[in-house]
Formats: C-alpha cells, sequence, structure tokens
C-alpha cells in the first residue's frame, strides 16, 4: 500500500506536536535532509532523531498549527504557525511563549521524508534565547 505524501506530511506534524522523535525518525530516510529558515542543512536520521531531541529541551512544547496544506507529486507544502516556550532549564514560563509564520517544503520519497525544508522567522525565539 502506498502512503500518500499528504499523509506523510500531516503525521510527521502530528509527531511534532507530541515531541515523539521515535516517530520522526520512523518517517525519514535514512540520508534525510533538514534545513532551516536560514539555509543550515543537517543530514540523516540519526543526526536528526539527536537534533529533534535537543530541540524538544529547548522547546519543550514546540508544535505546528497547519491551516493551509498544497501538494504537487511528492511535494507538500504546509502552510501555518509554528510556537512553543524556549526553556534554557526545563520551565515553562508564559513569558517565553513565541509564534511566529512557518512554511515548510516536505519532500516525499516511497512513503519517507526525504527533506523537511522550514521558513520562517526565527527572531521571536531568537530574543527570548538573548535574554538568558
Amino acid at each position: 500500500m502506498t502512503v500518500s505524501p499528504i499523509a506523510v506530511a500531516t503525521e510527521f506534524v502530528r509527531a511534532i506536536g507530541r515531541q515523539d522523535v521515535d516517530a520522526l525518525a520512523e518517517l525519514m530516510t535514512v540520508d534525510h535532509r533538514f534545513i532551516d529558515s536560514l539555509g543550515n542543512m543537517a543530514e540523516g536520521r540519526e543526526k536528526m532523531r539527536a537534533g529533534w531531541t535537543d530541540y524538544f529541551r529547548m522547546v519543550p512544547d514546540y508544535a505546528l498549527a497547519i491551516e493551509e496544506t498544497y501538494t504537487e507529486g511528492p511535494v507538500v507544502l504546509l502552510l501555518g504557525m509554528a510556537q512553543g516556550t524556549y526553556s534554557s532549564d526545563g520551565t515553562l514560563k508564559t513569558e517565553n511563549r513565541w509564534h511566529t509564520p512557518v512554511a515548510i517544503r516536505a519532500f516525499v520519497k516511497d512513503g519517507k521524508l526525504i527533506e523537511w525544508r522550514v521558513y520562517a522567522d526565527n527572531e521571536p525565539i531568537r530574543k527570548l534565547m538573548s535574554k538568558t
């Protein structure tokens, strides 16, 4: 049974909302690429497993609220909001809550994410990080 690209991308968003690193890794190809909004790239499922683990320590309630989804073949475009609470010590403080518009380009191959590219303004979380 073939899994549609939109189903794979949607399940990845759900796994992010649960902070489920194992589910995220299961949805990635071995040579998965993550590209952030500054163009920085991390390659490899295991490297991204560690990257997501670290990110969820820093933003324990990170979530995506997807409002629109478009698909063309193996590419899925997700539009919405990224949000969470920055934490340097595991404590979730209201004053460290942030949100920003986000666009994500997901490229799916054989039912797995080969690429997850994020376009977002990271300034809200950068400001919070600079305070600590």
